[in-house]
């Protein structure tokens, strides 16, 4: 399917809110085990695309790095399809949908762990240039970790 202006107002009219995200974020990510024991962390820089043409509905590019020098890049591709965006990549697959009041939420499967799974929550600050993602980590049906984002919108 070829993403076309059209699919952008239908997705513009189905996630008003999602549309709001559109940018680039920086910010950083922490993970806590079960205990909320820091076991990870690191910055991010997340662009949110939204395409006119082409076949995604939703492009968003990741640019994570630890201060040892380590860095993590992806590109995940979304797809508009029964009023939700859907991913399916060699890490996992799901589908993330926006509730009455602006939320956007997600439930993706692990395909890198299988087993595990997770829910996303994304907040949009009332200024639209400040957000807060929390991701609930479960694998064999027990919560193991969280992660919890703070980010803001950064200006190119």
């Amino acid at each position: 399917m070829t993403l076309t202006v059209q699919t952008k107002a239908i997705l513009t009219d189905i996630m008003p809110g999602m549309m709001k995200h559109e940018g680039i974020w920086t910010g950083v990510y922490r993970y806590v085990d079960s205990d909320n024991q820091l076991v990870d962390q690191h910055t991010a820089r997340v662009e949110c695309i939204f395409p006119h043409d082409g076949p995604y509905a939703y492009i968003q590019k990741n640019l994570f790095q630890w201060d040892d020098g380590r860095e993590y890049r992806s590109t995940l591709n979304g797809v508009l399809r029964d009023g939700k965006l859907w991913w399916d990549n060699e890490n996992f697959d799901g589908c993330g949908w926006e509730t009455d009041f602006g939320l956007v939420l997600l439930n993706l499967n692990r395909k890198d762990d299988p087993g595990a799974n997770f829910y996303e929550i994304i907040c949009l600050g009332d200024d639209g240039n400040h957000r807060a993602r929390t991701w609930h980590w479960f694998k064999d049906g027990q919560l193991f970790k969280r992660t919890l984002c703070d980010e803001h919108r950064v200006l190119d």
